[in-house]
């Protein structure tokens, strides 16, 4: 089978549990190393033509990397593109159940059982606390509804400020965001490369968090791993 992804996160789950399967990745597609696959372009600027020259039997997409024209345009060439929601962690182990299982033809993982299992595992959380959780800045923008990062924050007691905000990444002013009543800030080093000296600056009165962005905001082998070490970070 030759799959083409346009997604991150998937390029990693399909790499890792059926190697050789990927014939074409975006350029961000940084996991696992090694990547032998052709690029295409941007998960926002795929270049289409080089994605049908690859002749893939099936090219996985999400409804929130993706632009749908793009998808769009692939279908009307032929191709088979399945098209994944992952806003929650629930729904990303039934998406990656369906990517890999259904979609590629592969066995369930024993990662993706260990995936399950460590969330499934982690204690309760102790008393909520609220978070500030920036994604990028120049201008600011942060999580909102509705998003999987946020889903996982809050099953480790972390509220998100914003996950009442009628979008999903809004575009706040920082003045906003210092008087917006959080208990501390979450800043992951993706999209925007948050680090000790780029962002905890800008929120003095907040204890400053720094959180792998991958453990964050990507759904796939990573997620294992991810449990326990957000909840050491986020003590």
């Amino acid at each position: 089978m030759r799959v083409v992804s346009l997604v991150p996160s998937l390029t990693e789950a399909v790499a890792t549990t059926g190697p050789g399967l990927l014939v074409g990745v975006t350029d961000w597609c940084t996991r696992p190393a090694g990547l032998t696959a052709a690029r295409i372009g941007g998960t926002k600027n795929p270049d289409l033509a080089a994605v049908v020259a690859l002749r893939p039997d099936l090219v996985l997409a999400n409804e929130e990397e993706n632009r749908e024209p793009d998808l769009a345009a692939l279908r009307a060439a032929g191709l088979d593109v399945l098209v994944t929601e992952v806003r929650s962690l629930d729904q990303a182990f039934v998406e990656l159940t369906r990517v890999l299982v259904d979609g590629c033809g592969l066995a369930r993982p024993r990662w993706l059982d260990d995936a399950e299992a460590a969330w499934t595992a982690l204690p309760p959380p102790a008393a909520p606390r609220t978070a500030i959780v920036p994604i990028w800045r120049r201008p600011w923008m942060v999580l909102g509804r509705d998003t999987f990062a946020g889903d996982l924050l809050t099953r480790l007691g972390v509220r998100n400020a914003y996950a009442d905000h009628a979008e999903r990444y809004p575009r706040m002013p920082l003045d906003e965001l210092t008087s917006a009543g959080a208990d501390l800030v979450v800043l992951p080093d993706e999209p925007y490369r948050f680090t000790a000296h780029d962002g905890p600056e800008a929120f003095p009165a907040l204890p400053a968090v720094l959180v792998d962005g991958r453990h964050l905001t990507w759904y796939g082998p990573s997620l294992a791993e991810a449990a326990p070490a957000l909840r050491a970070a986020l003590r």
